[in-house]
């Protein structure tokens, strides 16, 4: 019997997990979701006391200290080192206990700022990250490093995935902390409430010309359950929409104000920073083992989320 323990099991892509499981699950599976609130990843004695308890034989490391541009702009020591303690010690208790394979979730920010593109997995260490999240990226590309350590001094199959963006149900929703979509959603659900009127004002930070990759988290969770059951390699994958899948900050916005139906007018503050211009990521690994997995079109993860949001306003993190 497979034990699975998922780390930040109560956030954004535990629960699109959790929801995937409902309908996809193993009979010699045993799924076991774990938020903040069932151990401290960033104590050892805490750690090790979750996988006494729960006896995992198979780990996917979700947890994370995560936040949006301004939020790790400003704390990038607070990033780098609960980020560090909290995956020594989630990788090391595995080693430990005999966890025949952990997949710990990486991001495409982690990647050199300066580059060609598209990235592939073999350019995580090709120079430093974006100075803006320096902190978050230099701890998630450790998970890297002590995964090739554990498996060439001990055989461990510990891996990481590598997604793009990720949005969905379940986000956090919070202005001071959110990444964009979220961010954005927040604002245009406050603007509306009081009444969806022509005189509202939708202003998002920046110049809008930024590129991101989208993933929808019920995509991504698909996507983990297939690296845990099949993906056999400790080299990194990322699990990613195609380039020319990329989209701008301003069609986002975009794409958020018909899902709202919004009346008012949008404006870009240019005084804001934008962040890193595109960070596109390629896809072609994934494609070669996945040839024919459909991602959910943006448009219609955009409108689910929405009216997720809308519907559960009252119980998302705020």
């Amino acid at each position: 019997m497979k034990v699975v323990l998922v780390t930040g099991g109560t956030g954004l892509v535990g629960k699109a997990i959790q929801s995937v499981i409902a309908s996809d699950k193993r009979e010699d599976e045993k799924w076991i979701f774990i938020g903040s609130k069932d151990a401290d990843l960033c104590d050892k004695g805490s750690t090790r006391r979750l996988f006494d308890e729960h006896k995992p034989t198979h780990v996917v490391h979700l947890a994370a200290m995560v936040g949006g541009l301004f939020h790790n702009m400003s704390h990038n020591l607070d990033f780098l080192l609960n980020n560090i303690h909290m995956n020594d010690n989630v990788l090391h208790t595995a080693h430990e206990h005999n966890v025949v394979k952990v997949v710990s979730c990486l991001s495409t920010c982690i990647f050199p700022d300066k580059t060609t593109y598209p990235i592939d997995e073999t350019m995580v260490h090709n120079g430093p990250p974006h100075p803006s999240n320096y902190g978050y990226s230099y701890a998630k590309r450790l998970i890297d490093i002590a995964n090739r350590g554990y498996h060439d001094q001990h055989g461990r199959l510990y891996t990481s995935v590598i997604p793009c963006n990720v949005f969905g149900p379940h986000d956090n929703f919070c202005p001071s902390s959110s990444h964009i979509i979220p961010g954005l959603m927040r604002k245009l659900y406050d603007l509306c409430k009081d009444g969806n009127t022509e005189d509202k004002v939708f202003t998002v930070l920046g110049s809008g010309k930024p590129l991101r990759q989208f993933i929808y988290s019920i995509d991504l969770a698909k996507l983990i359950i297939w690296v845990l059951r099949e993906y056999n390699s400790v080299e990194p994958i990322i699990l990613s929409v195609a380039e020319e899948e990329e989209t701008s900050i301003s069609k986002v916005a975009e794409t958020l104000v018909r899902a709202f139906d919004f009346k008012g007018k949008v404006v870009y503050d240019t005084s804001a920073a934008d962040g890193q211009y595109k960070k596109t990521a390629s896809n072609v690994k994934l494609r070669k083992h996945l040839p024919d997995f459909q991602f959910t079109p943006f448009a219609r993860a955009i409108k689910e989320t929405v009216d997720w949001y809308i519907e559960n306003y009252d119980q998302a993190r705020n």
